[in-house]
């Protein structure tokens, strides 16, 4: 018992992790788990640190990642076991790049210093960037996300999340040391780098252009209805009702797939709706499917309200980052058979490319993610442009039902605002429904499981934050100075702290 005692530690403190995030927000807690795991595995021999690794890991990706089931249960058909056993097998696949760097640390840095401050926060940032590239990548629950409304918010843009991420790992593993009455000038050294992240927030990368008069319709059309015989002209006419009365707006914004149709079906549709917003002189965006050729299926945005609407015109973004099993299905030959869930309504999409022009609306230029989108930092950076004036993001998160995962998607797409400089317009079919300024601050927001619409003014910004000119440059000289000081921990004693003497004064 006595040595299955610091499992149950690791896995307390990764769940507790998942508080520090939304719907939650308890920023604080962040520090609190990662210190957590620093102590159950500074200690430890290569092979225990990696398996308190991974259960720290599973502690935060299992509850943290649990909102999942009920694309799998209410939509997919799987039984409640099952669907735990896949939430699980997903959990622990992603716990096993945190046991990597765990493994690695222990196993080649002899110093338990330069392992603990300078080496194991380096180690834990690849992880996560492992975690959101290898088999298409899961970029979820970075703790970076935690801060965008505590006092590191600052350094969002000029370092991304991530390089919030890295400040939080060196801060908890300095506490950690402080608190068992090592040295205290790495916890100062944390101490200062946290007041910078507070003063920055005062600093303004970017300048403010025109206003936009925004429209976003939530439909809130139930997920089990929406694909059904017969639900069709039902959708069409509720986004049509809710739009009329929206007569001052700029631009009028429909969610993900608000349109339960191929474009191809509804040609002649959309060309009364463009028509009838030229007429208005307005602007409106929708979320649908088209399939401009055979075997071609695209999860789009379209632009309309120029009066000369054709299919296949321009003005469109095709989605790059396809959703596995909800968009795609890898070996679907073989997976499909198996269960419902493997062939899910609209999981045969083709890849976007990149590099596709902004959507031009309302005189604006905006930069569109489609829902999972979103969570890609790079993707949502290469996406931009310097003339781009507000960020866009339309999703339907129906799929989780009441879960925390819209609250965490809400989150993530609020810390690209943030990053980019830039105000983002989310507009979802049944929530969170909001805009931000360009600091990722909630302007206006709709509750969730409501049919509305929610009107705000936006203005645009221009110029670029350091993180939409250098991408993750700035980070990667951070990470690269970490280990630079590391190696400098290799030397004997006495030089060693001359050394600490030198970089702490």
């Amino acid at each position: 018992m006595r040595k299955l005692l610091p499992l149950f530690g690791a896995l307390l403190c990764g769940a507790l992790g998942v508080l520090a995030f939304s719907p939650f927000d308890f920023w604080p807690l962040a520090l609190v788990s990662l210190a957590g795991l620093f102590a159950v595995t500074h200690h430890c021999s290569p092979g225990p640190a990696a398996t308190r690794g991974f259960a720290w890991s599973l502690g935060l990706y299992l509850p943290g990642l649990w909102w999942i089931h009920n694309s799998m249960t209410i939509f997919g058909g799987l039984p409640l076991p099952v669907a735990f056993v896949l939430v699980a097998l997903l959990a622990a696949y992603l716990s096993l790049y945190t046991s990597l760097a765990l493994w690695l640390a222990h196993r080649f840095v002899a110093s338990p210093r330069a392992r603990l401050l300078w080496v194991l926060p380096v180690l834990l940032i690849g992880a996560d960037w492992l975690r959101g590239w290898m088999l298409t990548g899961f970029p979820w629950l970075w703790f970076g996300y935690s801060q965008l409304d505590g006092p590191l918010a600052g350094l969002a843009p000029m370092f991304g999340v991530q390089g919030i991420s890295w400040l939080l790992l060196f801060s908890a593993a300095a506490l950690w040391r402080l608190g068992n009455g090592l040295r205290w000038r790495a916890a100062a050294f944390a101490v200062v780098l946290w007041g910078l992240g507070v003063a920055s927030q005062q600093l303004q990368w970017v300048s403010p252009t025109e206003t936009l008069r925004v429209a976003l319709v939530q439909g809130n059309i139930e997920q089990s209805l929406k694909w059904i015989p017969g639900q069709l002209e039902h959708s069409l006419k509720r986004y049509l009702d809710l739009t009329r009365p929206a007569l001052h707006a700029d631009l009028v914004i429909w969610p993900e797939s608000a349109l339960p149709a191929s474009e191809q079906q509804l040609a002649p549709w959309l060309e009364q709706v463009d028509k009838l917003m030229a007429e208005r002189n307005q602007s409106l965006i929708t979320g649908l499917v088209s399939r401009p050729a055979a075997g071609e299926v695209y999860n789009a945005v379209l632009g309309l309200g120029n009066g000369r609407y054709q299919p296949g015109q321009g003005n469109r973004y095709y989605k790059q980052q396809l959703v596995p099993i909800g968009e795609f299905v890898p070996l679907g030959d073989l997976l499909r058979p198996l269960a419902p869930f493997f062939n899910l309504p609209m999981s045969s999409f083709s890849r976007g490319e990149s590099g596709q022009a902004d959507i031009h609306a309302a005189g604006r230029d905006l930069s569109v993610a489609i829902c999972y989108e979103v969570a890609f930092p790079g993707l949502v950076r290469a996406n931009m442009k310097p003339t781009t004036d507000f960020l866009l993001t339309v999703s339907n998160d129906t799929w989780f039902g009441r879960s925390i995962g819209p609250w965490q998607h809400q989150q993530i797409a609020r810390m690209r605002a943030l990053e980019l400089g830039r105000p983002m317009i989310r507009a979802t079919n049944n929530g969170v429904t909001l805009v931000t300024d360009e600091k990722g601050r909630m302007s206006a927001s709709l509750p969730q499981f409501e049919q509305g619409v929610l009107t705000a003014e936006v203005t645009g910004m221009t110029g670029l934050t350091p993180y939409a000119r250098f991408g993750n440059l700035p980070l990667l000289a951070v990470l690269g100075l970490s280990l630079l000081i590391a190696s400098r921990c290799r030397q004997p004693a006495g030089r060693l702290m001359m050394a600490e003497r030198r970089l702490f004064k």
